[in-house]
């Protein structure tokens, strides 16, 4: 028999996104799936169900998952939903399970294995299944376009009959795929950019693009290719010299975020204070709290002059291109799993192994454990 998948329609506020694009419905028919699909599942994403091909839709998310053998998605389905799911299934999705500790019970006690998108580990085996990183691609790219039509003047240099414009000057702090993407974004759009991070090998990635590093003298490498927690010490140095650059700019876009931890705070709110008038801040990090101190998550405030833009799940703002890297990802996962038609998990798998939220009754991965069972 065909490994039955079942693909729900997104019902969390503002989510656009869909897990399953037609392009890759195709190729999981191909790989031995039978595809099933909650009606209208694709049409947040401007997707009509006109477009799949060989899938079934059913209007009822219960009956569509009660004999599914894998379970798509991209935020974690209601609890309805998952105890509607047979024990023993599959589930794939984001889920952050220190934002969910009921659901993850729910998903240990009903023995489901589920592969958490953003527990994909960050290995060069991986990268065609981290979501994390597609994601943040986008969100980086939108990010420069969010800050050029929040401010009051324009990005590149225009020479016109009464003189010429100076380009504006754009600081892109926190230098991981967001960053990066948002830095050659603004440099295309014609802004001078600066790039900051606390990790000193992101220099050569953010010259590469055209843009000056700020460097501080702090080296904050940790582990997993994030930033370590700072000394006091080290962010009074770090701010003396970021100071003058976060005052000089006339776009400031921050990308710092930590999956399950608050967003470090990188722009306090003396330095907002201190900024240019007319200046903005485009907050990527608003999910975790903000990068800075007067961020408010999910609003565009006005503080003084300076315009600080804080969206909440901005991969979703482009959710066409989203849904086709995340349903990409989704399917190079599987792909290690589903062979010959059949699930076959090979648990000396990394990524298998890293990736797996819950399995056989317990949680595996021991940060979500910790989180739950604290919770």
């Amino acid at each position: 028999m065909p490994v039955k998948i079942a693909v729900l329609k997104e019902t969390r506020a503002n989510e656009r996104r869909v897990a399953l694009v037609p392009a890759v419905a195709d190729k999981l028919v191909k790989l031995g799936c039978e595809i099933h699909m909650q009606s209208e599942a694709g049409a947040a994403s401007r997707i009509p169900d006109s477009a799949y091909k060989n899938v079934t839709f059913a209007a009822n998310p219960q009956g569509l998952v009660s004999d599914a053998d894998i379970v798509v998605a991209v935020q974690p389905p209601p609890a309805d939903v998952v105890d509607a799911m047979k024990d023993g299934s599959t589930l794939i999705s984001f889920v952050y399970a220190h934002k969910e500790p009921e659901l993850t019970k729910l998903l240990r006690d009903k023995k489901i294995t589920t592969f958490a998108m953003e527990l994909i580990p960050r290995i060069t085996r991986a990268q065609a299944m981290d979501a994390l990183s597609s994601q943040a691609a986008l969100a980086g790219y939108y990010a420069a376009l969010l800050g050029a039509t929040n401010l009051a003047r324009i990005l590149p240099m225009m020479t016109t009959a009464v003189g010429s414009i100076r380009p504006a000057k754009c600081l892109v702090m926190g230098l991981g795929v967001a960053g990066l993407q948002a830095l050659a974004t603004a440099r295309r759009l014609g802004a001078m950019t600066e790039g900051y991070d606390v990790r000193p090998e992101t220099k050569e990635q953010a010259e590469s693009l055209g843009a000056k590093f700020v460097d501080t003298g702090v080296d904050a490498r940790g582990e997993g290719g994030y930033a370590r927690e700072l000394t006091q010490e080290e962010k009074d140095k770090i701010a003396a010299v970021v100071t003058k650059h976060i005052q000089q700019a006339d776009l400031i876009i921050t990308t710092a975020a930590i999956p399950g931890r608050p967003s470090p705070k990188l722009i306090s709110k003396a330095q907002v204070d201190g900024m240019k008038n007319g200046a903005v801040i485009v907050d990527l990090a608003a999910e975790g709290g903000g990068n800075c101190e007067y961020t408010q998550p999910g609003q565009t405030v006005q503080i003084g002059q300076v315009t600080i833009v804080a969206p909440l799940n901005v991969p979703s703002l482009l959710a066409e291109h989203a849904s086709e890297l995340y349903s990409k990802n989704q399917f190079n996962l599987i792909e290690l799993f589903v062979k010959d038609g059949a699930l076959n998990f090979d648990w000396s798998d990394e990524v298998l192994t890293k990736a797996a939220l819950t399995h056989g009754g317990e949680i595996k991965n021991e940060a979500a454990k910790k989180a739950v069972e604290t919770a």
